[in-house]
């Protein structure tokens, strides 16, 4: 069922509680793919009953990012959705989200600002105010769905861990859950942006797969000086990448690490074929 109206989906919601049922949120900005379909199959597989949102946010969207050329797939969506058990594919206008044209004015919208320690590093160093409009929209479906389960992937850690921090916080009732990576056979992690790249594009990305592996076997042979860690990483990269960051943190907390340990969680972003990308892993994970 494709739901566009935040009142008809409470209702649904409603309904659900009074009967007993468990609910299970996938919260996506859509163009489905593998990796969220993992979500929804853990979720369907969790809960009594399962709701995906497909809204392009655009409140977590900087100036100058690709908010209008974001893909936007929703018939597929629904298609896919339908196919795998979700009950409701929840698809608002941004204005019955949030009232108004965020694009043009957010001067008049409540927004949720998680802690700067977590966000002033890593994806929120250049892309200021993104993790304010992800907890914004998170939190606002969290109010209107109600899940018992939030289903999240691993692949945007730092979003993972602010959206932890700000359940825990706010003492929102809901179990975030963490799913793993989802990648192509080639190592790429699976991400709506990768429709951007080229053929050329797709084989230049893989560096970020390979260096993350790299780094994890170095540091299985014993290697936990961070500094040499990252040395090696530049070996793989070319004229065709634009490196963003490289750091070791941990995976609670996001603070810095001194020296990789099991606990180290590895993080990168770069841009080749003028896509940007990320990536992670743990060290102590397989």
């Amino acid at each position: 069922m494709l739901l566009k109206n935040i009142e008809e989906l409470k209702n649904q919601i409603k309904q659900w509680k009074k009967d007993g049922l468990t609910v299970g949120l996938v919260p996506t900005m859509g163009a489905l793919h593998d990796g969220h379909l993992s979500l929804i199959k853990k979720s369907v597989a969790t809960c009594d009953k399962t709701v995906v949102s497909d809204f392009v946010n655009p409140t977590q969207f900087c100036p100058g990012e690709d908010l209008d050329k974001y893909p936007r797939t929703l018939d597929a969506d629904v298609k896919l959705c339908e196919e795998n058990g979700v009950d409701i594919v929840f698809a608002p206008s941004p204005e019955e989200m949030y009232g108004t044209d965020t694009r043009r004015s957010n001067d008049f919208l409540t927004y949720v600002v998680p802690p700067f320690f977590y966000t002033n590093k890593l994806c929120g160093k250049t892309r200021v105010g993104h993790f304010d409009g992800v907890c914004t929209v998170v939190l606002k479906l969290f109010n209107i769905v109600q899940p018992d389960y939030a289903f999240f992937g691993q692949k945007d850690a730092q979003q993972l861990v602010v959206i932890k921090k700000m359940v825990k916080d706010l003492n929102v009732p809901v179990e975030v859950v963490p799913c793993p990576i989802i990648r192509e056979d080639s190592g790429l992690a699976l991400s709506s942006r990768n429709k951007y790249l080229s053929d050329e594009g797709k084989e230049n990305a893989l560096v970020l797969s390979k260096i993350l592996k790299n780094i994890k076997t170095l540091y299985k042979k014993g290697i936990t000086d961070i500094d040499a860690l990252k040395e090696t990483a530049f070996s793989f990269l070319t004229a065709a990448h634009e490196l963003e960051y490289l750091e070791f943190v941990d995976k609670t907390d996001l603070e810095d690490k001194k020296s990789a340990d099991d606990e180290t969680l590895v993080l990168i972003a770069l841009r080749t074929d003028g896509v940007r990308l990320i990536d992670n892993c743990i060290l102590g994970e397989e």
